[in-house]
């Protein structure tokens, strides 16, 4: 199954910028949001912001965007419907569709 999302930088990620909550999420988290008007009110559903070396269990549910405020590490997140996207630093993710995550490992990894 081949998942629709588009991936965008958070814009004006400075080390100053990342300090300060962005739509509602704050450095140095990795927020879930349920729709465009949540994404936009900057109220996440959710947020997580340690690293592990497994998957944390995420409420399955329909997302409509993932935003990693983080600026060194990236994100993996296991879709229900199986596979699992990831997500570089300081940038979010809108689904064309909604897709439900069931997972999320933060890595400290800088690259995908």
């Amino acid at each position: 199954m081949s998942v629709a999302a588009a991936t965008m930088s958070v814009t004006g990620a400075s080390a100053a910028h990342a300090e300060s909550p962005t739509q509602g999420c704050p450095y140095p988290y990795v927020c879930f949001y349920v729709d465009n008007d949540a994404l936009l009110a900057g109220k996440p559903l959710s947020k997580y912001k340690d690293v592990t070396s497994g998957y944390q269990a995420v409420t399955p549910r329909p997302h409509y965007g993932v935003l990693n405020t983080r600026n060194d590490d990236v994100v993996y997140l296991r879709l229900q419907s199986g596979g699992s996207i990831c997500l570089p630093p300081n940038s979010q993710t809108v689904f064309a569709d909604a897709y439900s995550v069931n997972g999320i490992k933060i890595s400290s990894s800088s690259t995908c």
